[in-house]
């Protein structure tokens, strides 16, 4: 096994000195996320780190939370398209979208269309609804220039208390993605949006997960200020006031099944990521699933 990473990466270095810095970095996003090979001292470092910390006064608790899906609009608003890059990963890493048939799929959190609109290229039989709660990010994908009302329907929606089935058929979509969007959401409301989830989806149905994991290099940069950011047990909120959950395997298993899922796969994945500049190493962690609704 080790072997075999160690031929990779020398496959990876010869790749990336023959390309620019940038397309070195965009070359390694597409390759496949490799199973966590965090180091167990690495692993303890992490979390020795995070036990330290504390949660921030309960009145700025209640209020970021509260003003999550506010907090979000205003980011929308100020970076519009720019930030996030077209996941054209989606595919390779959930197989069901490569399927040659009709299927009708949801995106929740889909934030401005950068996996929707990748997808319905590929899949021209392909319907796919389009959710968030952030009204300027709905904006911004039915701007975009490949939204058509035939193939896509986005709408505002959230999870935690909107129903889902306002707009979707109950029991109809063969297939949901949730990709780095329940970290958004603090635990206490993970079930209602799980079970709002569960009732546009058809018995057999497919939810594809991915999203930050426990001891994620993130968590760790979080915690290395107790008491300035911590919301609550593994709940973090950024400076511009959006949150962000590190999931265990455990928790976020815990919450399908309890409503209904079958676990297929759920396992952490990882990537290294490397500051040339600080000549640092970073390891990012994620937490990759899939679920089928029984």
């Amino acid at each position: 096994m080790q072997a075999a990473i160690s031929c990779q990466q020398q496959q990876e270095q010869e790749l990336a000195a023959e390309l620019s810095p940038i397309e070195a970095r965009q070359a390694k996003l597409l390759q496949p996320l490799e199973p966590s090979i965090i180091s167990p001292e690495k692993l303890d470092y992490a979390r020795q780190i995070i036990e330290k910390d504390k949660a921030i006064k309960p009145f700025w608790v209640n209020k970021y939370k509260n003003e999550a899906a506010k907090n979000w609009d205003k980011f929308y608003k100020r970076n519009e398209t720019r930030f996030y890059k077209d996941r054209h990963w989606i595919e390779r890493e959930f197989t069901v979208y490569k399927a040659d048939q009709e299927l009708r799929c949801l995106e929740v959190g889909c934030g401005v269309g950068n996996f929707i609109f990748p997808v319905l290229e590929r899949n021209p039989t392909l319907f796919m609804y389009a959710c968030d709660f952030a009204p300027h990010a709905i904006e911004l994908v039915k701007q975009h220039e490949d939204y058509q009302q035939g193939r896509c329907s986005a709408f505002v929606c959230d999870l935690t208390k909107d129903p889902l089935t306002d707009t979707i058929p109950a029991a109809s979509l063969d297939v949901v993605s949730s990709i780095f969007v329940l970290s958004a959401i603090p635990a206490e409301k993970l079930e209602a949006a799980v079970r709002n989830i569960k009732e546009v989806m058809k018995s057999g149905g497919m939810l594809c997960f991915r999203d930050y994991a426990v001891y994620d290099a993130a968590q760790v940069k979080f915690s290395s200020n107790p008491g300035q950011s911590m919301l609550d047990t593994n709940l973090y909120v950024r400076q511009d006031g959006t949150l962000s959950h590190f999931f265990s395997i455990e928790q976020i298993q815990s919450v399908f099944e309890q409503e209904g899922f079958t676990t297929v796969e759920c396992d952490y994945v990882h990537r290294e990521t490397i500051n040339r500049a600080m000549d640092i190493s970073i390891d990012r962690r994620f937490l990759q699933a899939k679920f089928i609704k029984q």
